[in-house]
Formats: C-alpha cells, sequence, structure tokens
C-alpha cells in the first residue's frame, strides 16, 4: 500500500496517538477518580486512602471505572491530535529555528510539545467534562443511573454546544506549559539513559517505560493547581450554573489557602507514572508497527 510521505505521517502519528491514549486511560483510570473525587469534594474526602476505601466499600470496584469510556475517548482525542500536532509542530518549530527535526535540541522539543497541546486541549475539554461529572455522580447527589449520552442531552439542552467548554481557559492553562515539561521531561530521559544515538532512537520497552513515567510526573508536578480548577469548573457547571475561573480560583483559596490547590495530587503522581509510561510505550511501539507494515 503506497501512502505519500505527509499522509503516512500524519496517519501514523494519529493512530498510534489513540493507542497510546486507550493505554493511558485504562491503566491509570482508577487513581484518576479518586484525584477528581478529591478535587471537587474536599469535605468529604480528607485522604486519598479514605477516598479510596470509602468509595470501594460504598458502590463497589466498578466506581473507580465510572466515566471509563469518555475517560478513554478523552485520551484518544488528545493523544491522536497531540501526537498529530507534536509531529507537524516540530517541523514549524525547527524550520524556526533554521534546523531540522532531526537534530532539535530538549527545549525545542519541549516547545514543540507546548504548541501542540494548545490545539489537543479543544478535544480534550468536552470529554474530560462528561468524565469528571461520571465520576461524581454519587456526589452530586444523582440517584439516577447516569450515562455519558445521558450527560451529553444534559449539557446540550441546558447549555448548548458550548456548555462542553466549561473549563476551557483552565485546561489551556493546564496544557500549554504542562505538556513543555511533558516532552522535555521524556525527551530528556532518553537522553539520560542513552549510551549512544543508537540507544536514543530505540531505547527498548524499559527505557521507554521510565522516560513516559518521568515525563508524566513532570507535567502533573508543574501544573497541578489547574486540573483542580478545571476539574471544580466542569463539576460545578452540572447544576446549571457557570462559575468563572476567578471565582472557582477564590472558592478553592477559601478552603485552605495554596494547600488547597494541591489536594488529591498524591494520587495523581502515583497514577502519573505507569499511565503515562504506557501512554509512550502505546505509541512508541504502535509507531513502529505502522512504520513497518505501511
Amino acid at each position: 500500500m503506497e501512502i505519500s510521505g505527509l499522509s503516512k505521517e500524519v496517519s501514523i502519528d494519529f493512530v498510534a496517538g489513540a493507542v497510546g491514549g486507550v493505554c493511558c486511560a485504562y491503566v491509570g483510570q482508577p487513581l484518576d477518580t479518586i484525584k477528581v473525587k478529591m478535587q471537587t469534594f474536599p469535605d468529604i474526602y480528607k485522604s486519598s486512602i479514605r477516598c479510596a476505601s470509602e468509595t470501594f466499600y460504598k458502590h463497589g470496584l466498578r466506581q473507580f471505572y465510572a466515566g471509563s469510556v469518555p475517560a478513554a475517548a478523552a485520551n484518544i482525542a488528545e493523544n491522536s491530535v497531540l501526537f498529530l500536532c507534536y509531529g507537524q509542530c516540530s517541523k514549524i518549530v525547527a524550520y524556526m529555528s533554521g534546523t531540522n527535526k532531526d537534530n532539535m535540541s530538549l527545549i525545542q522539543k519541549a516547545l514543540s510539545g507546548s504548541f501542540a497541546s494548545f490545539f489537543a486541549a479543544f478535544a480534550l475539554c468536552p470529554l474530560e467534562l462528561i468524565k469528571c461529572r461520571m465520576q461524581t455522580v454519587n456526589e452530586l447527589g444523582s440517584n439516577k443511573k447516569i450515562t455519558p449520552f445521558k450527560i451529553v442531552r444534559e449539557v446540550l439542552i441546558r447549555d448548548g454546544p458550548l456548555g462542553f467548554y466549561h473549563g476551557i481557559t483552565s485546561t489551556i492553562l493546564r496544557e500549554v506549559p504542562g505538556y513543555f515539561f511533558f516532552f522535555g521531561g521524556y525527551e530528556g530521559t532518553k537522553v539520560l539513559l542513552a549510551n549512544n544515538e543508537e540507544e536514543f532512537e530505540n531505547p527498548g520497552v524499559l527505557k521507554t517505560i521510565i522516560a513516559g513515567g518521568n515525563g508524566g510526573l513532570a507535567l502533573w508536578s508543574a501544573v497541578y493547581p489547574f486540573d483542580i480548577i478545571k476539574s471544580r469548573m466542569q463539576v460545578y457547571s452540572a447544576g446549571g450554573k457557570s462559575v468563572g475561573m476567578i471565582h472557582t480560583v477564590n472558592i478553592i483559596y477559601n478552603e485552605g489557602g495554596l494547600r488547597s490547590f494541591y489536594r488529591g495530587i498524591a494520587p495523581t503522581l502515583v497514577r502519573a507514572f505507569p499511565a503515562c509510561a504506557a501512554l509512550f510505550v502505546g505509541y512508541e511501539y504502535t509507531k513502529k508497527l505502522l512504520n513497518h507494515i505501511f
């Protein structure tokens, strides 16, 4: 099968990013549920252990995977667009820097990821809104069986299509700097672990896991407060009231000062390493397979 160079590259990045997104979603979903519950209902859950035990006791293991379908969809949407745009943004950054894609510095690669994440944020935001509402449906006091389709219908009726973009500003503020550290951490770790150029280009599964995990830790350590703001805005809007970012920041700050912006960070960092490691393993090896096939 013959595919033109650009179309092949774009298609492979898109598909490999989608596979990586699925791997990331299902590896990290239980801890993501704990994170979102702690972020949005701090009066109920004072620690990640309490949150996990109460969730399991009251609702069973299945509740940890509430929102897993929109979570997988969100990761597919975000990472397919992210890696597609990363490949193309790398070319733009390389051109503007007077170099080529194969000889970019670590900073240039990190900037490429940062630019790409701006576009990925618009694919991610609507699906994350659905995921966050499903993860907190019990705390919101609903006894009805909630499905992603019911949430979509409710948002469209109440707020229209733009209702899916509650929290888009905080999402962009999280994604753009976050993915600078994400790709920087990943590529930087590959450099540290590689003994030569061949090992950098083909690091193997173990080194890909370590590099991907470090990229995830770098991302979430850097931008976690914006994730809390985004989650709160998306859950608060379930009541039909749009809450602005500044108002949400004030609410969180009044709950306990700056420490409130880091509530739930422990399960997030525990989740970040295996989830992002799975993301990069899925992406890199799917990309290799598709390049071999086509």
